[in-house]
């Protein structure tokens, strides 16, 4: 299903014909739109970035097994967090030799 844009396009349209200048604060703003140079400076200096966590370095691999339903309700019941937490313990047997 199509949603309905309640944007005014020809409104807009008829704005950027007029070419008319962009109001803008000196005080509040961080460059002046009317300005092309000022505003090619400020946006070739703005660095992108993505909303969200940062990508690991390292993705971990997805795993899939069966354990006893007691065993996993333990770790969940800790609250968020619970599968670095597995994850934590499982690392520290395999240094010390456990596993």
């Amino acid at each position: 299903m199509k949603m309905h844009n309640k944007t005014d396009w020809d409104r807009v349209k008829a704005e950027a014909a007029a070419e008319a200048p962009v109001a803008h604060d000196q005080e509040t703003d961080l460059y002046d739109p009317n300005d092309g140079a000022a505003a090619r400076a400020y946006w070739s200096a703005a660095k992108v970035t993505r909303p969200g966590r940062p990508r690991a370095a390292v993705k971990r691999p997805s795993l899939n097994m069966r354990i006893d339903a007691d065993l996993m309700e333990h770790p969940r019941q800790c609250g968020k967090g619970w599968q670095t937490r597995v994850n934590n313990v499982l690392r520290e047997a395999v240094e010390k030799g456990v596993l």
